[in-house]
């Protein structure tokens, strides 16, 4: 199965690459490889919540802030690779969550790129990964992600 036929399969679209807030590019290719920007939980231009874990935003929408950076990220490794069906692997994630200094469940947020990862890439998804507490993050964002894919 293709992974254009997995996602069709999870019901799963991705969005359109998100446009760059600063002077950077969203994804960049080198060799095999497809590094990401930091992505956004962010949807038609719009962040789907804002504040930081621990306190305005709850475990279960830093999950779904996940989710949808993690979307955002394959769209843009996507534009670069020239389609969703030639990202081989993933090979590393990098979670940054914007938490209060008691909020210590940064890699349960990380679960939900994670988990949408093995989900759609079974194996290939298999991958490293860091979960940061940080104290903002651009927009107000709880959620940012950085990936890096290997491609055909």
């Amino acid at each position: 199965m293709t992974t254009s036929q997995r996602l069709a399969e999870l019901g799963i679209t991705l969005p359109e690459v998100a446009k760059p807030l600063a002077a950077y590019v969203p994804a960049q290719r080198v060799g095999n490889q497809v590094w990401t920007s930091g992505q956004l939980p962010v949807v038609a231009g719009t962040p789907t919540h804002t504040g930081k874990l621990g306190a305005e935003v709850s475990l279960d929408d830093g999950v779904a802030c996940a989710r949808t950076c993690l979307l955002n990220a394959l769209a843009a490794v996507a534009q670069v690779a020239g389609g969703v069906d030639h990202i081989t692997r993933i090979l590393k994630v990098v979670v940054f969550v914007a938490s209060t200094p008691e909020f210590t469940d940064q890699p349960k947020v990380g679960n939900g790129a994670s988990e949408l990862i093995g989900e759609i890439f079974g194996e290939a998804g298999a991958h490293v990964r860091s979960a940061v507490g940080v104290s903002v993050l651009p927009l107000d964002t709880p959620v940012e992600i950085e990936l890096i894919a290997e491609v055909a």
